[in-house]
């Protein structure tokens, strides 16, 4: 016995570690070929050269002038000058350090489009092996119901049974049968979800049991390293690092500018030789500059501590939803595992014990604890997905 108990669940260890496999391999699929994280790579790999174009000094400026004189006997003039101009937040690095801080905001922007989308596709994956599961049991129920049409056609040319009692049973097949049509047309629709999400590539997903993932005991230390790894908060809390930096880039911009240079002059029987500096002060041109820093710096911090509460509430709610709906799902696997009576059910038919009737009664309410035992971890799955959608 022990032996048995020991090769059950080596077995269940490995379809669970299938079927985590299997929604991994999907996963992986789609982050490679969607389209929509294609172009949000693109965009931020755009947006991050867009940052490093203002990081260098302005470009040099050079002149040159050919002036004729008057009257004719004083000659021409030609000046040529080369200048460059100097200011405090380029030389010091200060733009550099900013467009580094904002290529890290493009990051964890994309991360949080790549969680979304990659979140929905798994919940795709828990539609489809719940239909898949669904369609399995509904599959030996079209045994069952196909097996007793057969002995009632039987039954009915024998004279043992009327034809009342077939047309239960032909329409109890029916009904099973329709019920295989739709939940087919639903996995086609899942499956073609997916292939959109894998940018129009054909993939499948044939499992239909789900992972067991061990789920959080304690709220709060699970939180703590859900907040580390949420890519919307470190965008947010990475906005105020960027939003500090241009306060200080702004402050900086308010010093003046230094320009230094060449500059040539020439005229009859003489030249002139040397070099030029110059000096830019910012009076009108930076007026506000820094208040307005300042105040989008409060709005993102404001920005944070809203993102951290929201967060922290949202996790809470969908806890405590994925674990009371563990509890029920456990407690119907529970149920069913101790009280399947389909083939008790089908030989004291056969047996004549119960009559049709009773058969169709008992069954039917059988099935439907089936249903509701996989939509309860189905529900489950998806509501656990939501809330471990920071680990994709």
């Amino acid at each position: 016995m022990r032996t048995i108990i020991i090769s059950v669940l080596a077995i269940l260890a490995n379809v669970s570690l299938f079927a985590r496999n299997s929604i991994n391999t999907v996963l992986t699929s789609i982050e490679e070929n969607n389209t929509t994280l294609k172009a949000l790579r693109e965009s931020a790999e755009a947006q991050k050269l867009e940052n490093n174009t203002s990081i260098y000094l302005s470009n040099p400026e050079a002149g040159f002038n050919y002036l004729w004189g008057n009257p004719d006997d004083m000659g021409n003039r030609t000046d040529f000058s080369v200048t460059q101009t100097f200011d405090i937040p380029t030389l010091t690095g200060m733009k550099r350090r900013l467009a580094g801080e904002q290529n890290n905001l493009i990051e964890w922007q994309y991360k949080a489009g790549r969680m979304k989308i990659l979140s929905e596709a798994k919940q795709y994956c828990i539609e489809l092996i719940y239909r898949n599961a669904l369609m399995n049991e509904l599959n030996i129920r079209l045994e069952h119901a196909e097996t007793i049409a057969a002995g009632y056609k039987e039954r009915m040319y024998r004279g043992d049974a009327n034809v009342l009692e077939y047309n239960k049973v032909r329409l109890n097949l029916s009904a099973v049968r329709g019920e295989i049509s739709r939940i087919e047309v639903e996995r086609n629709a899942l499956t073609e979800q997916l292939k959109r999400l894998n940018g129009g590539n054909d993939i499948s997903l044939n499992d239909d049991q789900f992972a067991e993932d061990e789920f959080p005991l304690n709220f709060d230390d699970w939180y703590i390293q859900a907040e580390e790894k949420n890519p919307v908060l470190a965008y947010v809390k990475q906005e105020v690092r960027v939003r500090k930096k241009q306060v200080s880039l702004s402050k900086a911009m308010g010093l003046p500018a230094f320009s230094a240079g060449y500059m040539s002059e020439k005229v009859v029987g003489q030249r002139y030789q040397g070099i030029s500096v110059g000096i830019s002060i910012p009076l009108w041109e930076n007026k506000n500059r820094v208040k307005q820093a300042k105040a989008a710096a409060r709005a993102a911090e404001s920005r944070e501590i809203d993102s951290k509460q929201q967060f922290y509430g949202q996790l809470q709610i969908l806890y405590n939803r994925a674990s009371g709906l563990k509890t029920a799902a456990d407690t119907y696997r529970k149920s069913l595992e101790e009280a399947n009576s389909s083939d008790l059910l089908k030989k004291a038919l056969d047996a004549g014990e119960i009559s049709l009737l009773d058969y169709i009664l008992e069954i039917g309410l059988y099935y439907n604890t089936v249903n509701q035992a996989l939509e309860a971890e189905r529900d489950y799955q998806k509501a656990y997905a939501e809330l471990s959608a920071i680990e994709l």
